[in-house]
């Protein structure tokens, strides 16, 4: 059974893609081409380079995630760096390009120059992937030509649109990782260096610009989930799975295998629509072509 699958971005929650996607091999689905945004992208690329996900898992897991975001000396402005992502990237992927990739695969971001959103399919993985994740504020943007890139969330945060380009005949499934509106806005937890005193930490956090930028942090995460919906809508995926990750702050630190679990429990309650919706579009691909594959 072929489909095409769209992963959303959501940070730490983003481990639950391995989950779903290790569901999707064991029940015999063939990803044909695969399109995320932010951490989904990160998924993306490494599943469309030929790793199992069992084998992103054992990735992701062993990973030190208290490195992750130092400031490089080239990087721009930005509450967090990426040094430690960066040099994670680079000692796995190297020079690799979309070429070396055994599937089609495209990554969402937002063009700060233009106001609109690039789809990254060609070049450099670590450049595409740097590019996906920038958070606005929080990481840095990358620079690619004459783009100023940030996170492709902000306009595209289920890729629903780039995973339909690659085949338009085949299913398309979308992993959401945006609790749905109607429900207490949260915050974002930022992580605080070890060295940094615990009283201290609780002393910055009740300054008032502090406290503003919790209200500002809180009216995103509504910004968030509303365009997340809109875009659902519109695109209409055959088929969303919507991990229960919300409780997971964005940049925590999590049990890599425990949040993957939750993915492949959120996966198996879809099954039925997912194998009616695949069957569905074999016959009518039948149809179409005579019989002809």
């Amino acid at each position: 059974m072929d489909i095409t699958i769209a992963l959303g971005g959501g940070g730490a929650k983003g481990n639950s893609h391995i989950g779903v996607l290790r569901c999707l091999e064991k029940e015999g689905f063939r990803v044909r081409a695969i399109a995320g945004t932010s951490f989904g992208g990160i998924v993306a690329v490494f599943y469309a380079l030929g790793y199992s996900a069992a084998q992103i898992e054992d990735k992701f897991a062993g990973l030190d995630q208290s490195r992750l975001y130092g400031h490089g000396a080239h990087e721009g402005p930005s509450l967090l760096g990426l040094a430690g992502a960066t040099h994670w990237f680079e000692s796995i992927l190297c020079d690799k390009t979309f070429d070396d990739l055994k599937i089609p695969c495209a990554l969402a971001a937002v063009d700060l120059n233009c106001g609109c959103e690039v789809t990254l399919s060609k070049g450099r993985l670590v450049d595409a992937l740097l590019a996906t994740i920038a958070i606005p504020g929080i990481f840095p943007p990358r620079h690619l030509g004459e783009w100023e890139l940030v996170d492709g969330g902000v306009l595209n945060p289920v890729p629903v649109s780039l995973a339909r380009s690659f085949a338009p005949g085949l299913p398309v499934v979308a992993v959401s990782l945006n609790e749905t509106l109607g429900r207490p806005a949260k915050t974002w937890t930022m992580p605080i260096p070890n060295y940094v005193p615990r009283p201290i930490v609780e002393r910055l956090a009740r300054l008032s610009y502090a406290q503003a930028f919790d209200i500002f942090l809180r009216s995103l995460d509504i910004v968030d989930r509303a365009m997340a919906e809109y875009r659902l809508s519109v695109d209409a995926p055959e088929v969303i799975i919507r991990p229960d990750v919300y409780h997971i702050d964005l940049l925590e630190k999590v049990d890599v295998r425990a949040v993957a679990r939750l993915g492949e429990e959120a996966a198996k309650a879809v099954l039925p629509k997912l194998k009616q919706e695949a069957s569905w579009h074999h016959r009518l691909g039948r149809i179409i072509f005579g019989g002809r594959k």
